[in-house]
């Protein structure tokens, strides 16, 4: 791996959900009949960078995908992202669980 791409290759199952994003968004713009261009100005960012979200490039900030879901009026997406922590919450009710028992008296 050389230097300019070491830390930008993502497992094969992270780089699929990337595209699946980047298609979600490229599909919303689409349904808005907005152009790369358009997104790009409103999101002040440049229409590659739009290009390269819609592909699912993983080397773009969160900061500018924030911007693009702005943009396209669909920001409270991003609350979604790790709201349903089933295996912390899992985690969490484990350590509720766990009684002490009072010493035995002799």
């Amino acid at each position: 791996m050389t230097k300019s791409t070491m830390g930008t290759k993502l497992p094969r199952k992270l780089e699929q959900k990337m595209q699946i994003v980047g298609e979600q968004i490229r599909l919303a713009r689409l349904r808005r009949n907005l152009s790369v261009a358009q997104i790009a100005e409103r999101a002040t960012c440049s229409p590659l960078t739009v290009s390269r979200i819609e592909k699912g490039a993983p080397t773009v900030a969160i900061g500018i995908y924030l911007r693009v879901l702005y943009a396209l009026q669909l920001d409270d997406d991003i609350l979604l992202l790790a709201k349903e922590d089933v295996i912390g919450k899992a985690l969490q009710d484990l350590n509720l669980k766990k009684r002490e028992r009072a010493s035995k008296k002799e």
